[in-house]
């Protein structure tokens, strides 16, 4: 599907410093109106215990702070999830540390958590929830750069924020915290997992548990991260977050920094992951796709090889607000071609016949 043109509002966006103008998004978000339109009764989705109005959701690194979640659960998302959120405040990785690659509809960033910090996060989240966001939100948690300790930081944000959101990500796959990836590990995932299930039983707010997975896993790392993630109890896997691969073919002169790249040249990578873990699953964990999704033939996509859900950002940088209804409209007109009744009726119908899909009942 080819990009449709950017409005004028958008190109002017561009001109500004990448961290001003997502600051200068998330203030305008609160201005805008809420959407005119409902999605189609087929497109309704069961994720973990919650009924989804449709598949696509907010990722994880838009919101850090849930500064806008109320606004921009108004956009159109089915739901929201806020983060990288750290037990204590931190600045992240010293600017410039965000480049948008241009000619290639692509992020790269380096940003290394910054947070406000649990406390904080915590409290804006409570105020949202009093407010009555209708869509589950999720909060995305991860370390403190200088963490001696990763079980500690997991338990100590989890036990701050889990009362005030309604399901909890598991940050162990972003290439901008050092030793953050190798807690994807079996025995240290294990372990994390294992500690916020009984942070979870001891503080009465048990939550559903999902483990944000590297894209640049192998097959066999990630097989094992999907055995791990099941017997510790996990409900689900997003896969996945950025790349530290440049794939072929980048044209932007910015291509060359150091970081996470996201956006459209990740959808190969991500896809591919994404029918790995499908497979290796079998039905055992949901499946939210992220990573490269900016139109619905994407988005249909993701669902055939198994995901459950979808989540997308940087689409928004390059296609704005309006990218969220293109894509639940084109969902409903595919799922229509495909002469399928429902969006859960897709779910891993590209997988191997041999294959269960990740469908919940």
């Amino acid at each position: 599907m080819s990009r449709p043109p950017a409005p004028l509002w958008l190109r002017l966006f561009h001109r500004l410093d990448p961290e001003t103008a997502h600051r200068l998004s998330l203030r305008l978000a609160h201005l805008l109106p809420p959407r005119r339109w409902r999605a189609p009764a087929e497109l309704r989705v069961r994720l973990g215990p919650f009924v989804l109005e449709h598949p696509l959701g907010l990722a994880a690194g838009f919101d850090k702070d849930a500064v806008a979640v109320g606004p921009l659960a108004r956009l159109g998302f089915s739901f929201i999830e806020v983060g990288t959120v750290t037990p204590r405040p931190q600045p992240g990785h010293p600017p410039p540390r965000l480049f948008r690659l241009l000619e290639d509809e692509a992020v790269i960033n380096r940003m290394g958590f910054p947070s406000q910090g649990a406390d904080v996060v915590a409290r804006r989240l409570a105020r949202w929830r009093a407010r009555g966001v209708r869509v589950p939100v999720g909060g995305n948690i991860g370390i403190n750069r200088d963490s001696t300790d990763p079980i500690a930081d997991f338990r100590e944000v989890y036990r701050k924020i889990a009362p005030h959101v309604d399901y909890i990500c598991v940050n162990v796959s972003s290439p901008n915290t050092p030793g953050l990836r190798a807690l994807q590990r079996p025995d240290q995932l294990a372990r994390i997992l294992e500690a916020l299930q009984e942070e979870g039983v001891c503080h009465g707010c048990p939550r559903p548990l999902v483990v944000k997975l590297a894209p640049d896993l192998d097959r066999a790392e990630l097989v094992a991260v999907v055995e791990t993630a099941v017997a510790a109890g996990a409900t689900g896997l997003v896969v996945g977050n950025t790349t530290v691969q440049r794939p072929p073919g980048l044209r932007s002169p910015w291509q060359h920094e150091a970081g996470g790249l996201s956006g459209r040249p990740l959808a190969p990578l991500a896809r591919a992951r994404l029918e790995e873990a499908a497979e290796a699953a079998r039905g055992r964990l949901q499946l939210i796709a992220c990573g490269g999704i900016a139109d619905a033939d994407e988005a249909w996509a993701r669902i055939r090889l198994g995901a459950s859900a979808l989540q997308l950002y940087t689409a928004l940088v390059y296609r704005g607000p309006a990218v969220v209804r293109r894509i639940v409209d084109g969902l409903a007109q595919r799922l229509a071609a495909a002469g399928l009744g429902r969006i859960e009726d897709a779910v891993g119908q590209a997988l191997a016949p041999t294959q269960p899909s990740s469908t919940s009942s």
